[in-house]
């Protein structure tokens, strides 16, 4: 348990989660949470979220220790394309987590991998990350690399970190993109007011590079392939949001009205290729398109 003990001295009006946010260096939901379990108090008294401090308010914070969480193995359906003794390729469906979170400790990929590998995984992610190399996001379908043994993980992480790994996806997009082909180069990092979103920008951002084909047009949508260069948080979606063409059925970089029908962003991650890190054979796998995707393109882009 982590107490504080603050005498506001700041600008009169500032909000309680605000302020404790930013004196104890945590996140204003987790703030607003912390309020929420009666964590914090004003003068001896307990406060909404949204109280407005005034100087001199004596403010007391106990913030509990999160809780030490395991990835526990479970028996969840699992779509192999690849397996040795070393490593592993996954077809991962939409709508599956890839590791155990905060509000997402089951049914994730790792819950499911672990079950399979009979916990014959890589440790150099943790406890909660084991194998892992690298991540899709949760509506985004399609081949995950995973590491059975250690070093399989360091020679794999080095090819991912050399962007000698071919990672190549599929998606259908807003708006028709006049250029056949092009590339997308501009760093990404923390949106400066959505802390939850990635942006486009030159603060605190690293360099990002997506290459694109388009393969057809639809009218209002383009059905494009893209190669990752390198692999950034959100990095298709953000650099294709970024040149005005996001992502269809993203909730988040996308337009504000969804396509329901879609549940997620129509994105695939449909070939991954890279050195086998004991044979040094370079192999490749693709994952042909899931039905969510062509039934978009049969029957949903109409109604887009």
């Amino acid at each position: 348990m982590k107490k504080y003990d603050f005498v506001f001295d700041g600008n009169e009006g500032c909000r309680l989660d605000a302020y404790i946010a930013a004196a104890t260096d945590i996140t204003r939901s987790r703030a607003a949470a912390i309020i929420a379990e009666k964590g914090v108090l004003v003068n001896g008294e307990e406060k909404a979220k949204n109280y407005r401090l005034k100087t001199g308010d004596k403010v007391k914070v106990e913030i509990a220790e999160p809780k030490a969480y395991h990835a526990v193995a479970e028996d969840i359906p699992l779509d192999i394309v690849y397996e040795d003794e070393y490593l592993l390729v996954v077809n991962k469906p939409k709508g599956m987590v890839v590791h155990p979170a905060a509000g997402n400790y089951e049914n994730t990929l790792v819950n499911a991998v672990l079950y399979h590998a009979k916990g014959e995984l890589s440790g150099i992610n943790g406890v909660m990350r084991p194998g892992i190399l690298h991540r899709i996001d949760k509506n985004t379908s399609g081949l995950l690399l995973v590491a059975k043994c250690d070093l399989a993980h360091i020679d794999l992480a080095r090819q991912i970190k050399e962007h000698s790994l071919t990672r190549e996806y599929e998606a259908v997009v807003y708006g028709n993109i006049k250029e056949d082909e092009g590339v997308i180069d501009a760093p990404i990092g923390r949106h400066p007011v959505k802390r939850k979103q990635m942006a486009v920008t030159q603060k605190n951002s690293k360099p990002a590079k997506t290459h694109f084909w388009v393969i057809k047009r639809y009218g209002s949508f383009t059905h494009i392939r893209l190669k990752l260069e390198t692999g950034r948080t959100h990095q298709i979606r953000v650099h294709m949001a970024y040149i005005g063409h996001p992502v269809a059925g993203d909730d988040v970089y996308g337009p504000k009205k969804v396509i329901k029908s879609l549940g997620g962003q129509c994105l695939h991650a449909r070939k991954i290729g890279f050195v086998h890190p004991v044979t040094k054979e370079y192999m490749e796998f693709t994952s042909p398109l899931p039905s969510y995707f062509t039934d978009f393109l049969e029957k949903g882009i109409k109604n887009g």
